[in-house]
């Protein structure tokens, strides 16, 4: 099995570059609400509902401002050297929040909701920026131990997609599909993060999750499938299948040979110092010269880690420049609306030789 935490030591360290980073961008600080970003710093998952908990680093300190009625629920975090600030009902956390800060811009986490920032506006002296922009080569560049839980999330979904076309057969429903998947995906994951059986149809719109529609034979099957293992790192991996019993329709098997050229060629494009817009630009061109363009209506990949979506997105328009040890998907798709859906996923690495791929399974359709 997977390691379910990571040592004290992992978390300090990430806070003091954290700090590093807050003060090289002459930041008056960063504040993180609670969710993936709060458990990549503390490793903590400690969840305060509306209550506002949070982690202010600044230059010179890390604090956590908790309610004190969560208190006990700060685990790892808990048991760091961190200046812990509770407060009670009827209090005000902004303030507290605000007597850590000196005036300059501060950094705002993405879990942080429209409340908290509305009260904190009236409180901070400077602008805010987002923390995701400002600690980027922390979140999105994993570390040897990241990686390893990625990997190992990687071969559980594996396993449970190689389970998958004795699943698919003429008359069960996709409901009925995706109950077994759900018990697939715990016997090799610690949770079922999400499940897509997209059959006919249905597999046209990239996030259907499943239904009552009843699988026919030569129906394509669209099935993405993903789960948390370890310290909360995601697997996240789709095939496109056949239900057997009848040929599946000429004209998405004719798409379905240029999706696999394109992911390929996807994959095949990622280094270092090519940037994430390069990569969606191969898949899609490769698509698009085929004539089905208009049919890849998404993004080709997106970041994964304690997030199951984060950066880098590899989308038009990010001319973020990919590093070695950036993870994320590529996953081009095609819809035809009222008929047939495909979607081909991996996880890949970026490494010095380019794309270190996390997915192995077999992108047959039978």
């Amino acid at each position: 099995m997977i390691a379910a935490t990571f040592d004290s030591s992992v978390y300090a360290d990430r806070l003091r570059r954290a700090q590093r980073l807050v003060g090289d961008k002459g930041l008056a600080g960063i504040l993180i609400g609670t969710g993936p970003e709060f458990a990549y710093l503390t490793g903590s998952w400690v969840s305060s509902h509306e209550r506002l908990t949070a982690v202010v680093v600044t230059p010179g300190s890390v604090a956590v401002v908790v309610p004190g009625t969560d208190l006990g629920d700060l685990g790892e975090a808990g048991r760091l050297e961190l200046d812990i600030r509770a407060w009670s009902d009827g209090e005000d956390p902004h303030q507290l929040v605000a007597d850590l800060l000196a005036e300059g811009p501060v950094g705002l986490g993405s879990s942080l909701t429209a409340d908290h920032v509305i009260a904190l506006r009236s409180r901070l002296r400077g602008d805010f920026v987002l923390a995701t922009d400002v600690l980027a080569e922390l979140f999105t560049v994993k570390d040897v131990a990241e990686i390893e839980q990625l990997a190992f999330a990687g071969r559980a979904i594996d396993k449970v997609h190689a389970r998958v076309p004795e699943l698919l057969r003429a008359g069960r429903t996709e409901a009925e599909v995706a109950a077994e998947l759900s018990h697939l995906i715990l016997a090799e994951h610690d949770a079922v993060d999400f499940i897509i059986v997209g059959s006919g149809p249905n597999g046209a719109n990239p996030h259907h999750s499943f239904s009552d529609r009843v699988l026919r034979a030569g129906d394509p099957v669209v099935v993405d499938v993903g789960g948390s293992v370890g310290v909360g790192y995601h697997s996240d991996c789709t095939r496109t299948y056949v239900v057997p019993g009848a040929p599946a329709p000429a004209d998405f098997l004719e798409a379905y040979a240029v999706l696999e050229r394109a992911q390929a060629a996807g994959v095949a494009a990622v280094r270092p110092g090519v940037t994430a817009q390069q990569v969606d630009r191969v898949t899609r061109e490769i698509i698009a010269e085929a004539g089905f363009g208009d049919l890849f209506t998404h993004r080709t990949g997106h970041g994964i880690g304690l997030s199951l979506h984060e950066q880098p997105f590899i989308i038009a328009g990010n001319d973020l420049e990919l590093a070695e040890g950036m993870v994320f998907s590529v996953e081009p798709g095609m819809y035809r609306p009222g008929e047939w859906g495909m979607r081909i996923e991996d996880i890949v690495v970026v490494s010095d030789a380019g794309a270190k791929p996390l997915n192995f399974q077999p992108k047959m359709l039978g």
